[in-house]
């Protein structure tokens, strides 16, 4: 018979803290191309996913594939170099399986990134954007199944997904540094293929203003775990307004989103530094 998803926590939360006793206070996931953020860790601990217990592996490339446990400005983090998604074949349970095992570790704050294209017509490649809602156009969701109250409500709250003070805070530390930091709603998609230029006029016209394939779930379960400070940061990797004829490759998104990765990196310290 299957662990009860308490049961797999503990198991996995025993296994971690036997490779290290340090506690994180912040969780961060780094989306394709956006790893550069983790030669900014002073590393105590580096743990492969295949090693870890109930832990699904990443296969995509430009996702490293480990947890990282460690400081980044002074601050404990817990850091996803690499995701996992829904179009590998994981379950959605799967796929945000490890948001449940950083919030056991104790976080307080989440971080989320992605590469995503860009439906707002004012954006250009290489911007960063500022995630102030969501959609969840993946036909599945995380919390489907059986609840347990202990880990969080049946029906959660989604109307603020994203914390103010946070929100807030990237936007003042983005003018200081000089970055164009655009706002806007990301819609989640299964993929893995990238839509066809009907979709993203069909996506565009749904109020979204990025679109990727990741990140929502993964929302929903930090706030269903009773996450409050969240933070979302999308690097748009390519022009996904539906009127372009250019293909696009997870080669030249991973390229764009390493192009725009300093900026990213700058922010992102800059937030931790300051919460």
């Amino acid at each position: 018979m299957e662990l009860a998803l308490r049961d797999r926590l503990n198991d996995t939360t025993r296994f971690i803290r036997s490779r290290s006793r340090f506690k994180p206070k912040y969780g961060i996931i780094l989306g394709s191309g956006l790893g550069g953020l983790a030669r900014h860790v002073d590393v105590h601990a580096a743990l492969q996913y295949a090693e870890i217990p109930n832990f699904p592996v990443s296969t995509v490339k430009g996702h490293a594939g480990q947890l990282i446990l460690g400081q980044l400005e002074k601050k404990n983090v817990v850091v996803m170099e690499g995701r996992f998604h829904f179009y590998e074949g994981y379950s959605m349970a799967e796929v945000t399986y490890p948001i449940r095992t950083m919030h056991a570790l104790g976080i307080k704050h989440l971080i989320v990134s992605n590469a995503c294209g860009g439906l707002n017509r004012t954006f250009e490649v290489g911007d960063l954007m500022l995630i102030t809602d969501i959609v969840n156009h993946m036909y599945s969701n995380p919390l489907t199944g059986p609840n347990d109250e202990s880990i969080g409500p049946r029906f959660p709250d989604m109307s603020r997904p994203f914390s103010d003070r946070l929100n807030t805070l990237a936007k003042k530390i983005a003018r200081e540094q000089g970055t164009d930091l655009k706002t806007g709603t990301y819609i989640a998609v299964t993929g893995p293929n990238y839509e066809t230029k009907a979709e993203l006029r069909y996506l565009a016209r749904m109020v979204g203003d990025a679109v990727g394939m990741s990140t929502v779930p993964e929302v929903i379960v930090a706030k269903h775990c009773g996450i409050t400070e969240i933070l979302g940061i999308s690097v748009v990797t390519d022009l996904a307004t539906g009127e372009f004829t250019e293909q696009v490759t997870h080669e030249a998104v991973v390229k764009a989103a390493n192009e725009a990765g300093p900026r990213f990196v700058n922010l992102i310290r800059e937030v931790v530094r300051q919460t």
